[in-house]
């Protein structure tokens, strides 16, 4: 009798449900990581904000295409009236070429497109960087935009980046293009408290108010070395052409051996640029 009772003991513990074993959750250590710190330049000389035209010569065969998403104060008027200063066309070429980019974007132009300018942002094909809010010169006689003072010129850098956090886009850059591609030692001692890498270039493509695509990519592939940072434009109303030169830049590139990278890629390569961490 006393074995039959054990053998019912037995049984019962095997029909019996077993707790689940569920999975514990991840520490938030490991959820809340922080992402790696992109690559920036140290100081120039006198602890000026340092300034990057193009990655080491003997890098490899990488090659940047930048973007600048141009708009001033005030266009706003504009822009209501009908004139494009976004370029869609241009972005979704770069999607279906697979071309990593870097756009940099004024903050008039991202509160005037926060759709897009959030759709770029989390795109990982692109990142985002400054080009000031209002795309006013931080120089006198630049292109003959209008004029910043000293004064003004880091407020309106960080009014940029806080433009760029309320349409949405995530971790904007800490590189900085000046409008027109203006500066002087005044500018760069004006930019030091905002922490950015100055970006210029080194080859320009021609494509502001350009209509002819075919010259707009000569200009670019004739100009092009390794470690190029090449300057183009985004927007419909001011370079109607770049849309079309890109489909003809990218093929012909690829086709030379060059690897097209974002601007942050070619910084890394900087011998003053410090690791990521």
């Amino acid at each position: 009798m006393a074995a039959v009772c054990a053998l019912v003991t037995a049984l019962a513990a095997c029909a019996a449900p077993h707790p689940v074993q569920r999975p514990r959750p991840a520490s938030s250590a490991a959820t809340t990581a922080p992402a790696p710190r992109p690559p920036t330049l140290a100081p120039g000389p006198a602890g000026l904000t340092p300034v990057f035209e193009h990655a080491p010569r003997g890098a490899g065969k990488t090659v940047a295409l930048t973007f600048d998403a141009d708009m001033t104060a005030g266009q706003g008027p504009r822009a209501a009236a009908g004139e494009r200063f976004d370029h869609p066309r241009l972005i979704a070429t770069l999607r279906a070429l697979e071309v990593p980019s870097t756009v940099f974007m004024t903050g008039r132009w991202a509160e005037e497109y926060p759709d897009q300018a959030r759709s770029l942002g989390r795109d990982p094909l692109f990142e985002v960087a400054n080009h000031s809010y209002s795309h006013y010169a931080f120089t006198d006689d630049c292109h003959g935009l209008p004029t910043l003072g000293r004064d003004r010129m880091r407020a309106d850098v960080e009014r940029a980046y806080t433009a760029f956090r309320e349409v949405g886009v995530a971790r904007p850059m800490p590189y900085f293009r000046f409008p027109g591609g203006c500066y002087d030692r005044e500018a760069l001692k004006a930019l030091v408290p905002a922490g950015v890498t100055a970006v210029q270039w080194d080859v320009v493509g021609g494509d502001a108010f350009a209509t002819d695509a075919g010259a707009v990519a000569r200009q670019v592939l004739d100009a092009v070395r390794p470690g190029s940072v090449v300057v183009l434009h985004c927007t419909r109303s001011a370079a109607p052409a770049t849309e079309r030169a890109v489909r003809e830049i990218v093929p012909e590139l690829r086709r030379r051996g060059y690897r097209l990278v974002k601007v942050s890629d070619l910084i890394a390569t900087a011998p003053t640029a410090p690791l990521p961490g």
